[in-house]
C-alpha cells in the first residue's frame, strides 16, 4: 500500500524547494541560482592552487605538460603544432586529432608559460560543475542539488586529472555536463551544440557524441517532462513538430558523430603523421607481441569505482550512462594496462556523464512506488558527498591541507638556476621534470628520441648509482660524432652541454 507521502519532495515542489518564496531569497550573493557558480569558483581555486603547487615544486607526472605545450606554443605563433618532444618534426595532429588545444594560444602568446595551460585547465574543470549543480539543484532541491555538485567537483576522477598535469579532455567535460544537462532538460538544440565540438577534442569523442544522439533518441521515443514541468508523448501519436525536428537533430547527430571519428582515424591523422596511419592501432591489437586482456576482477573494480562512490550504482537506472559506453569500451579494448585501472585522466570524462545520469536517475525514483528506493534517493545525494569528502583524505587535493605543498625546497630552486643557465633557442634533450623549464624557450626533444640530432644540451635527473664522470661518455655513445662535457649538477639534475656549443642567451627559439 502506497504511503501518503514521499520520502523525498514531490516533483512539483522541488522548485519551491529550491527557492524560498521571497524576492530577496532569489537575488544577491546568497541567491540559489547562483549556487552553481559559487561551487565552481571554488573549485576553480582548489585546482589551481594543486596545479600550480605541483609544477613550482617540479612534481610534473608525465611528459604530456610539455607536448601541450610545445602545441599551443606553436599555435600562438601561427604555425602548424609541430611537437619535437614526439619526434623531430612531428606535427601533433597525426598523433591525436585534438585542435581544440588552439583556443588557448592567444592566452599563451601573453603568459608564455605552462601555467597558462594549468590554469586553462582549472577553469574548464571547475566550468564543468556549473551544469551538474545547477540540474541536481533544479530537479532535487537547493541542498541536495549543492551536494552532488560539491561530490562532483571533488569526485576521485576530476581529482586524478588535476593531479595529471594537462590534457585536452579537460575541454571536453564542459561539452559532455551542458550537452548532457540539456537532454535532460529536453532542449534538444543545445545538447547537439554542446556535443558537436566533442569531436575537436579528441578523435574518439566523436563515437560519445554519437552516444549523446542515442540517448537523446531514447528520451524522444519515450515521452517525458518539458523543462515547464509539462508531460508530452515524445515521437508516440500525434507528436508535436518540434518532436519531429528533435528526431531529426539526434539522428544528425549520431550520424556525425560516427562519420566525423571515421575520417578523423582514417584521413585525417594518417595525413599528418609520418608513417602514413594511426599509431594506437596497436594499443588494441597489441603490436608484435601477445595481446593482454583486461582480467575480470580489474574490470569490475574500474567499473564499482566509476559507478559506486560517486552514484551509489543508481546511475545504473538512467540511459544517459550509455555517453560513457565508448569510453569504457575503447579502455577495455586496448591491451595498454594504463587505460583500465583508475589511475592518470583516464576516468575524468566519465565523471560528468554519471553524476548527470545519478541526477536523471534520483528524479524518477522521487516518483517510485518502492518506499525503500524513494528513502535511498532521498538520502543519496549527502551520502555521495560524504563518499567525495572521505575519499578525498587520500585523493591529490589532499596536498592543500600540507604546508610543503606551498614550500619550494631549495633543491627545485638550484635545479631552476641550473636549467636557466640554457640559452634560449638551445636544442635540449631532456626527460620529465626539466620540460616543464625548458618547452617555453628551447626545442625540447624526449630523452632518446632525437632521431640521429645531437642536440646542444641534455637535462637530465642524476641517474641512480651511476658516476657523473660516465655520463658524458654515455651521451657520446648516444649521438656519435659529438663530444659532451659536464655543465652542472644541481638539485638532482645534471646538464650536459655539447662541446662547440657558442649558444648565446636571449636569441629567438626555434618554431
Amino acid at each position: 500500500m502506497e504511503p501518503a507521502a514521499a520520502t523525498g519532495p514531490a516533483p512539483a515542489r522541488r522548485a519551491a524547494d529550491a527557492a524560498p518564496g521571497s524576492r530577496a531569497a532569489a537575488t544577491g550573493p546568497r541567491a540559489p541560482r547562483l549556487d552553481p557558480y559559487w561551487v565552481a569558483g571554488t573549485l576553480f581555486v582548489l585546482y589551481t592552487l594543486l596545479s600550480v603547487c605541483r609544477y613550482r615544486r617540479m612534481l610534473t607526472m608525465s611528459w604530456d605538460l610539455g607536448i601541450f605545450e610545445q602545441a599551443v606554443r606553436a599555435y600562438a605563433h601561427l604555425g602548424a603544432p609541430i611537437v619535437d618532444l614526439k619526434g623531430p618534426g612531428t606535427n601533433i595532429l597525426g598523433d591525436h586529432f585534438s585542435p581544440v588545444t588552439a583556443l588557448i594560444a592567444p592566452f599563451y602568446r601573453l603568459f608564455p608559460t605552462p601555467v597558462t595551460l594549468l590554469v586553462a585547465q582549472a577553469a574548464l574543470f571547475a566550468l564543468s560543475a556549473i551544469p551538474v549543480t545547477r540540474l541536481a539543484a533544479d530537479r532535487l532541491g537547493r541542498g541536495r542539488g549543492l551536494a552532488l555538485g560539491v561530490a562532483y567537483g571533488l569526485s576521485w576522477g576530476v581529482q586524478r586529472a588535476v593531479d595529471f598535469d594537462f590534457h585536452e579532455i579537460a575541454f571536453a567535460m564542459p561539452l559532455l555536463a551542458f550537452s548532457l544537462e540539456a537532454v535532460v532538460r529536453r532542449r534538444w538544440r543545445a545538447a547537439v551544440l554542446w556535443a558537436v565540438p566533442l569531436v575537436l577534442v579528441k578523435e574518439d569523442l566523436g563515437i560519445t557524441a554519437a552516444a549523446i544522439g542515442v540517448v537523446a533518441l531514447i528520451r524522444l521515443r519515450g515521452g517525458g517532462h518539458s523543462p515547464d514541468g509539462v508531460r508530452h508523448d515524445g515521437i508516440r501519436g500525434d507528436r508535436p513538430v518540434r518532436d519531429r525536428h528533435a528526431v531529426a537533430l539526434a539522428v544528425a547527430l549520431v550520424g556525425f558523430g560516427l562519420a566525423a571519428t571515421a575520417v578523423s582515424l582514417g584521413v585525417i591523422i594518417p595525413s599528418f603523421n609520418n608513417g602514413g596511419s594511426y599509431d594506437y592501432w596497436t594499443k588494441l591489437s597489441g603490436g608484435d607481441g601477445p595481446a593482454p586482456v583486461i582480467p575480470l576482477d580489474t574490470a569490475v573494480r574500474t567499473l564499482l569505482w566509476v559507478l559506486l562512490p560517486t552514484t551509489g550504482l543508481l546511475a545504473l537506472r538512467s540511459p544517459l550512462l550509455i555517453a560513457a559506453l565508448p569510453t569504457l569500451a575503447w579502455r577495455f579494448a586496448s591491451h595498454d594496462d594504463h587505460y583500465w585501472t583508475t589511475d592518470w585522466h583516464y576516468s575524468a570524462v566519465l565523471m560528468p556523464v554519471v553524476f548527470i545520469a545519478l541526477t536523471d536517475a534520483l528524479t524518477g525514483a522521487a516518483d517510485s512506488r518502492r518506499p525503500w528506493l524513494r528513502s535511498y534517493a532521498h538520502h543519496l545525494p549527502a551520502a555521495a558527498l560524504a563518499a567525495a569528502l572521505a575519499l578525498s583524505t587520500s585523493l591529490p587535493l589532499a596536498a592543500l591541507t600540507q604546508a610543503a605543498t606551498y614550500r619550494v625546497p631549495e633543491s627545485v630552486r638550484a635545479a631552476e638556476r641550473l636549467l636557466d643557465r640554457i640559452p634560449d633557442g638551445a636544442t635540449v634533450e631532456s626527460d620529465v621534470p626539466p620540460i616543464s623549464r625548458l618547452a617555453n624557450r628551447c626545442r625540447v626533444f624526449w630523452y632518446g628520441d632525437t632521431r640521429g640530432m645531437a642536440p646542444d644540451y641534455i637535462a637530465q635527473r642524476v641517474p641512480d648509482g651511476r658516476n657523473l664522470v660516465d655520463l658524458p661518455a654515455d651521451a657520446e655513445r648516444m649521438h656519435p660524432g659529438a663530444r659532451y662535457a659536464l655543465m652542472g649538477v644541481e638539485g638532482g639534475y645534471v646538464v650536459l652541454k655539447k662541446k662547440g656549443r657558442q649558444g648565446k642567451a636571449g636569441s629567438a627559439p626555434a618554431p
